[in-house]
C-alpha cells in the first residue's frame, strides 16, 4: 500500500540547503539561515538562550503576549531585563526605544515582536533598528506573523536574529521554522558559556555540524513532510511574487477595518491607528455589554471554518481576531466574516454598507 505522504525518497542535504537559500532570498539576507525542525517557539527560545546570560542587559519590548514570554526567558537566562510595555492597542515608537537607552545605557540586547497577530498591532522595525544600531546592541526580532504580510528585511534593518514561521501569512506548515543569524550573533553565542549545546535548542550545534561543515550532511533526520511543505509554500510565494502576496494582506486588513466601521453594532478596530495595524490579522473591540468569546461562538454557528477567534486569556472578554492571513487573505473571506458577525450582533448592523466599504477599501 502506498500513500503520497509515505515511502518518500529521503530528503537530501542539497535539497535541505536549497530550501534554506530560498528563505534567505525571501528575507533578502546574506546572513546564515538555519531551518529548525520544530514550530517557531524553538528558534525563538533557542536564539535567546544562545545569546543572553547573566552579563546581558536586555530591553524587552512588550506589545502583546509574546513580549512577556521573551522577558521570562531572558530572566531565566540570568539577564537583567528592562521591560518597555505599551498598550496592546498601539505600537511602540523608535523614540520610546531611544528614551529607554537613555535611561539604561548599559542595554546590549533588544527583543521585539514585529507584528502581533494576537493583538493586531505592528511595530516600526526599520526605525527602531536605526536606534539599536546607534547603540551597538544585539537586535532580536520575532517576525513569525509578519513575514509574507509585510516586508521583513534583517540586513537592511540591522536585525541580528530574525525568526520566522510559515504557518501564518506565508500559508505554509507550522512544523518547521527558520532564523537568520548575523556574525555578531554567532560571536555572542560562542562567547556565552550558557548557550545550549548538544540540545534541541542549540543554534551553535547547527552552525558547527551543518553550516560550517558546508551543508553536505544533515545532523539528523529532517522533518521531511514539513520541509517539503515549506518548499512548496516558498515556491507558491515566488510564483505569485512576494509583493503581490503582501499587497493581498494589506488589502485584507484595510477592507476589514473599513467594513467593521461601516457595519456598526458597537464593533470597532482594537488598534486605533490604521498605520499601527498589522496586515496579518485585524483585532476588533466588542461593545461593553457583549463578551467577545460569546459573539465569536454565535458567529461561527453560520460557518465554523471562518477565521474568527476570541482574544487569548483576559482578552477573550473584549477582543475578536479576524485572522485574514495566508489563504484567508481574500475579499470573499472578509465579507463572509462580516456577514457572520452581523448575524451574531442582531439587527443593529448595516451589512450592505459594510460590504460596500470592503469593496471600496480593497486595492
Amino acid at each position: 500500500m502506498t500513500h503520497p505522504f509515505l515511502d518518500l525518497a529521503p530528503l537530501s542535504a542539497a535539497r535541505f540547503a536549497s530550501i534554506e537559500d530560498r528563505v534567505a532570498r525571501l528575507l533578502r539576507t546574506e546572513q546564515d539561515v538555519v531551518i529548525m525542525q520544530g514550530e517557531a517557539l524553538l528558534p525563538l527560545e533557542g536564539a535567546i538562550r544562545g545569546t543572553a546570560g547573566p552579563g546581558t542587559t536586555a530591553l524587552n519590548v512588550i506589545t502583546g503576549p509574546y513580549g512577556r514570554t521573551f522577558g521570562d526567558w531572558l530572566r531565566d537566562c540570568g539577564a537583567t531585563v528592562v521591560d518597555l510595555a505599551v498598550p496592546y492597542r498601539t505600537a511602540v515608537t523608535a523614540e520610546q526605544v531611544r528614551e529607554a537607552f537613555a535611561e539604561h545605557p548599559e542595554i546590549d540586547f533588544v527583543s521585539l515582536v514585529h507584528a502581533e497577530a494576537a493583538t493586531g498591532n505592528t511595530n516600526p522595525v526599520a526605525e527602531i533598528g536605526e536606534v539599536v544600531r546607534e547603540r551597538g546592541a544585539l537586535f532580536y526580532l520575532d517576525a513569525v506573523a509578519s513575514v509574507g504580510a509585510e516586508p521583513v528585511l534583517p540586513d537592511a534593518w540591522g536585525v541580528d536574529l530574525c525568526v520566522i514561521g510559515a504557518q501564518k501569512a506565508m500559508g505554509g506548515p507550522a512544523g518547521v521554522s527558520a532564523v537568520s543569524v548575523s556574525e555578531r550573533a554567532w560571536a555572542r553565542m560562542a562567547a556565552n558559556p550558557r548557550a545550549p549545546r548538544r540540545s534541541y535548542l542549540s543554534l551553535l550545534d547547527w552552525k558547527e555540524r551543518w553550516t560550517d561543515a558546508g551543508r553536505r550532511a544533515l545532523p539528523h533526520a529532517p522533518a521531511q513532510l514539513e520541509m517539503l511543505a515549506l518548499e512548496a509554500c516558498l515556491e507558491r510565494i515566488e510564483s505569485a511574487g512576494a509583493e503581490v502576496v503582501m499587497a493581498r494582506h494589506r488589502s485584507a486588513a484595510a477592507a476589514t477595518r473599513a467594513g467593521v466601521r461601516a457595519l456598526g453594532g458597537g464593533l470597532e478596530p482594537y488598534v486605533y491607528d490604521d498605520r499601527e495595524a498589522a496586515p496579518v490579522a485585524t483585532t476588533l473591540r466588542t461593545p461593553p455589554h457583549i463578551t467577545a468569546s460569546d459573539l465569536v461562538a454565535r458567529a461561527l454557528e453560520t460557518d465554523p471554518s471562518l477565521p474568527l477567534a476570541a482574544g487569548g486569556g483576559a482578552l477573550a472578554e473584549e477582543m475578536i481576531r479576524v485572522n485574514h492571513y495566508g489563504p484567508a487573505a481574500t475579499r470573499e473571506t472578509i465579507d463572509a466574516c462580516l456577514t457572520a458577525l452581523s448575524t451574531a450582533l442582531t439587527p443593529r448592523t448595516d451589512l450592505p454598507a459594510a460590504h460596500e466599504a470592503t469593496a471600496t477599501a480593497w486595492h
